[in-house]
């Protein structure tokens, strides 16, 4: 899946991680929630609630809000779509560890492992690879 850079709701996320990338943590929330309270279908609500879970402060909102990006990710009918699984469910699954639900984060870094396949060789993929092993070693 490639993101349409003309998006409106693309252009409010890229802003953010501007924002991010400037340390202006709590100004990036805000264009993530306003780009989540405008996206109008499931990628763009999925590229928000993605963005929107990185700044929580709460591993429980933080959770939900992962959990609500994976649903959408699920929905959208595009096979690219499984390259951005792996990361989504490393997140989930670490936010489970977190919370001390051992079983829930195991389950959600396999589920996560089952589809490293679909990302790319790069230094990205290898990061979300080595990050569910990682989380599975940890859990042994």
């Amino acid at each position: 899946m490639q993101f349409d850079t003309n998006n409106k709701i693309v252009k409010l996320c890229a802003q953010g991680m501007e924002l991010e990338g400037e340390g202006k943590k709590e100004e990036a929330l805000k264009i993530f929630q306003q780009a989540w309270e405008e996206a109008t279908n499931d990628f763009e609500k999925f590229t928000s609630a993605h963005y929107v879970a990185r700044h929580q402060d709460n591993i429980g909102d933080k959770l939900r809000w992962d959990k609500t990006a994976l649903d959408l990710a699920l929905k959208i009918n595009d096979e690219n779509m499984k390259s951005i699984y792996p990361s989504l469910y490393l997140n989930i699954g670490k936010c489970y560890e977190d919370m001390g639900d051992f079983e829930s984060a195991r389950e959600n870094y396999d589920l996560g492992l089952s589809f490293t396949a679909f990302l790319a060789d790069d230094g990205y993929g290898k990061m979300i690879i080595s990050g569910i092993r990682n989380g599975i070693e940890r859990l042994k």
